[in-house]
């Protein structure tokens, strides 16, 4: 059980862990390539500045000055084109070019040339002597080396992410383990506590069995109100013992898991305890019985697996109505063994479901007294069948019924 609590706590844990990693990875991303894309941008537009202050009209065409060093400029991933007032493309310079066809469609234009993507901006070219419009100038660049640097970066977060999840799991296992153990041992101190009580008070409640049964065998000299007041001490320390041996097996459910095991015929197990629940399920008018139509057997403890099935019946019989119906289905599929206890009784509310196997629940109180419950019989159950390596699953309708399903893995003589 608080392994099973440590993996829940160590898997939320890491969940929590690695979302906040995971978004502190995107906001570096984020606030990178903005800063990464901004500082592109502005070299471009000093580039396309720088061009477009040294072009000049020259017999009616637009030309760079002479003394402009371009070579020295541009980079090896720009480019830079020059276009008259007709948008006619009249000279361009570097590797990297757009090839859309007009400049002015918009100041920032992307496009993708194979698998590169180029990003160009265009500005136009003023005249030094008149400022008059002469013609338009078109910076553009590769951002080859801008993808090539994020795919860097991502690489290096998901490296880095995976190597703190790894190293925050192994610091995770060591803190669920600390956090856990005062729980751990004050639960093995009430679990200990609870077997020893449960113990100690065995031999008093047979002393008191004892002297009760004696002193109702020899009515002659007590008072008929007497015997009644023995009566109801005889019932109420039967209901002691049997809840003292229940609260000692859940006590000593763990050492179920190193009994020895062997093969069980739980056919015939099933059949036994139809047979001996007839008298009961007679006495309330049920129809108690079994659809067992192939042979069944698993490695376990037939002594607990006789108590899972006989606290599941005893519970069906509770709460089926008279006339109503118990049947005791098994099946197999595949390798997994599957028995249900059915029952028409009154059935059990959706928000109950997950209290069921709850030690001490009870969804009505007095119901259950009435029956002489103390909530543990399906904990007890459910106890065992972990302990054996399945699970107890219910479903249930109000007023239809329930189907308590128990799965374990088949295993047949060799």
């Amino acid at each position: 059980m608080f392994q099973k609590t440590r993996y829940h706590l160590l898997l939320s844990y890491l969940v929590v862990f690695a979302s906040l990693l995971g978004i502190f990875a995107l906001a570096v991303r984020v606030v990178f390539t903005h800063s990464l894309s901004q500082k592109l941008t502005e070299n471009l537009m000093i580039l396309g500045q720088s061009a477009a202050a040294n072009a000049e009209l020259h017999n009616g065409r637009l030309q760079l000055e002479n003394d402009f060093p371009i070579k020295e400029l541009i980079t090896s991933h720009q480019g830079l084109q020059w276009y008259d007032l007709q948008h006619h493309l009249v000279g361009q310079q570097g590797k990297y070019v757009l090839t859309l066809p007009s400049p002015l469609n918009q100041t920032m234009q992307f496009q993708k040339i194979g698998k590169v993507r180029l990003q160009g901006i265009t500005l136009p070219v003023i005249d030094n002597d008149d400022g008059s419009l002469i013609g338009y100038v078109r910076a553009s660049q590769s951002l080859k080396e801008f993808d090539k640097t994020l795919t860097e970066l991502d690489w290096d977060l998901a490296i880095g992410v995976v190597i703190t999840l790894v190293l925050s799991s192994i610091s995770g296992v060591w803190l669920t383990r600390k956090a856990m153990q005062p729980i751990e041992q004050s639960f093995q101190r009430l679990k200990q506590f609870t077997g020893d009580a449960s113990h100690e008070l065995r031999t008093p409640l047979m002393a008191i069995t004892a002297n009760v049964e004696v002193a109702l065998e020899y009515p002659e000299g007590m008072r008929s109100i007497d015997i009644k007041k023995f009566r109801a001490i005889a019932s109420a320390t039967d209901q002691m013992s049997r809840l003292t041996e229940d609260l000692l097996l859940l006590a000593r459910s763990d050492q179920i898991q190193s009994r020895k095991r062997e093969i069980v015929n739980l056919e015939k197990i099933l059949h036994n305890l139809v047979q001996l629940y007839q008298p009961q399920a007679g006495a309330k008018e049920i129809n108690l019985k079994a659809n067992l139509t192939e042979p069944l057997y698993v490695l376990g403890d037939s002594v607990q697996l006789t108590r899972v099935f006989a606290n599941l019946i005893e519970n069906a019989l509770q709460y089926t109505r008279v006339n109503g119906e118990v049947e005791i289905q098994a099946n197999l599929v595949g390798q997994q063994m599957y028995a249900r206890v059915k029952d028409t009784g009154i059935g059990i509310a959706p928000k109950h479901l997950q209290q069921v196997f709850e030690r001490f629940w009870r969804a009505d109180e007095a119901r259950s007294y009435r029956f002489g419950g103390f909530g543990l019989g399906l904990a007890i159950a459910q106890s065992l069948v972990h302990n054996h390596g399945g699970t107890l699953t219910v479903t249930s309708q109000m007023g239809v019924g329930s189907c308590f399903t128990v799965r374990l893995l088949a295993h047949y003589p060799s």
